[in-house]
């Protein structure tokens, strides 16, 4: 793959999560103290846009939103969909060659 968009393309995917990861634990932060919450459809649109591993990861680290099934099934669900994406992407632009 060419660097010219795999160097972008970690870059976003590095900084998508960090900033996912940092968001589910404001919101958990935000919960403990009756503060305003972030709302759901951010948090899941977070993962969705690319962040689903630091979802993830947050929901482990923070305990927050386990409990509910549209993240503690719809974000593993997202992070299996964008893995397989990509392997489709990197197999497609010959990253990945199957030999006999």
């Amino acid at each position: 793959m060419d660097s010219a968009v795999f160097i972008p393309a970690a870059v976003y995917l590095a900084v998508i999560n960090l900033t996912a990861f940092i968001v589910y634990g404001t919101d958990k932060k935000r919960a403990k103290r009756n503060k305003r919450r972030i709302p759901e459809n951010t948090l899941i649109m977070l993962a969705a846009l690319g962040g689903s591993f630091g979802a993830l990861a947050a929901m482990g680290v923070f305990r927050h939103k386990t409990k509910k099934p549209k993240f503690y099934i719809g974000v593993p669900m997202i992070l299996v969909f964008q893995l397989l994406l990509a392997g489709a992407v990197l197999f497609r632009c010959n990253v990945f060659v199957l030999s006999n």
